[in-house]
């Protein structure tokens, strides 16, 4: 009797599988028009970019965060907004390469399309061999002035919290990088009928609580003019929300002040949908300086102890030079009914 052998498995009985996942790799990096139009084309591309769009609703922050942040939308047919993410400020020059952000992938592959190591805090203050001028030696830093040994990175001026930086010895669960572990408070984005696209806390956070940091692109005051005057453009037909923001940090004289601009339009984290308030809200903000970093970065804290399902919000400003700006949803009772702007 011959005893018949089963032969190993062809090749070719993997390549659909392989070509499920490498389609999947591909249209992650689509934008959602883009997206919309090849689901089109056949039945596995639609149930592809179905899987992609449900996945992105799912984390704004593409696991950059310690927490999923989802967005939720029960008032229009846009299951997330479209940006592309990084978790701390970068420099202008360096966003021109963040043309696309994989999004939506199954695979932990787009993990490698972190463009945090483009952020700010690699411009240091260095001596004339290069290396960097600040910094402390502590192993563990203690609060200032403890048995008169302190670390010599407590402390600031006016507004400005000062934290441990690049070149200290400590690592990131020293006490004082409290504003450089990312988003550690669970958050959710929620769409509104008015508003658009919000904030809120997903626990409650306790007054004095980093929240997030203000993440954009880092521009000249000449690049933030150029784009305020196309987002004034694009903002007067009423379906486009710029996220643009002027920061001036005063000097210890106090007669002059050094000025940020931070626009996370286009490339930002999750506090691009933080929402102004009259009332000033319930963040406080305040420029984090990092030992031997060049430049500040903006940070929001709970200024007021914030329930879990409420909105984060905060105050843009006092200033509203345009008399035509525009309309301030916030619903407090000292809303003055036009959104805070100034000449950028």
């Amino acid at each position: 009797m011959m005893q018949q052998t089963q032969s190993p498995p062809s090749k070719r009985n993997h390549s659909p599988s392989l070509l499920l996942q490498c389609s999947e790799l591909v249209l992650s990096w689509l934008t959602p028009q883009e997206l919309a139009t090849i689901s089109l084309t056949c039945s596995t591309l639609h149930t592809i970019s179905k899987s992609i769009t449900l996945r992105r609703a799912s984390d704004a922050s593409r696991a950059f965060e310690s927490h999923p942040i989802p967005f939720h939308n029960s008032v229009d047919e846009h299951p997330y907004a479209y940006f592309i993410y990084t978790p701390s400020q970068i420099p202008s020059s360096s966003s021109q390469f963040l043309g696309r952000q994989s999004w939506g992938s199954s695979s932990s592959a787009h993990k490698s399309n972190s463009v945090a190591g483009l952020g700010v805090q690699t411009l240091r203050f260095v001596d004339e061999s290069g290396e960097c001028a600040y910094g402390c030696e502590c192993e563990a830093c203690g609060e200032e002035g403890v048995g008169g040994d302190g670390c010599p990175c407590f402390g600031g001026f006016n507004d400005v919290v000062a934290e441990c930086g690049p070149s200290c010895a400590c690592g990131l669960d020293c006490g004082n990088r409290l504003t450089q572990r990312g988003i550690e408070v669970k958050l959710t984005i929620l769409r509104d009928g008015r508003k658009g696209w919000s904030l809120y806390a997903d626990q409650f956070i306790p007054k004095g609580r980093f929240v997030c940091e203000y993440a954009g692109e880092l521009l000249t005051t000449k690049e933030a003019r150029l784009r305020q005057q196309i987002y004034d453009e694009l903002a007067s037909g009423g379906h486009f929300s710029p996220a643009l923001l002027v920061v001036r940090e005063h000097l210890p004289s106090r007669k002059a002040c050094l000025r940020y601009n931070i626009d996370a339009t286009r490339v930002g984290n999750v506090s691009r949908f933080i929402n102004h308030s009259c009332d000033g809200g319930n963040l406080s903000t305040a420029l984090v300086r990092s030992s031997g970093a060049l430049l500040p970065r903006l940070c929001f804290f709970a200024s007021k102890d914030i329930k879990e399902d409420e909105e984060l919000t905060f105050s843009y400003g006092e200033i509203r030079e345009r008399s035509k700006g525009l309309q301030c949803f916030c619903g407090s009772s000292c809303c003055l009914g036009i959104l805070p702007s100034e000449q950028t």
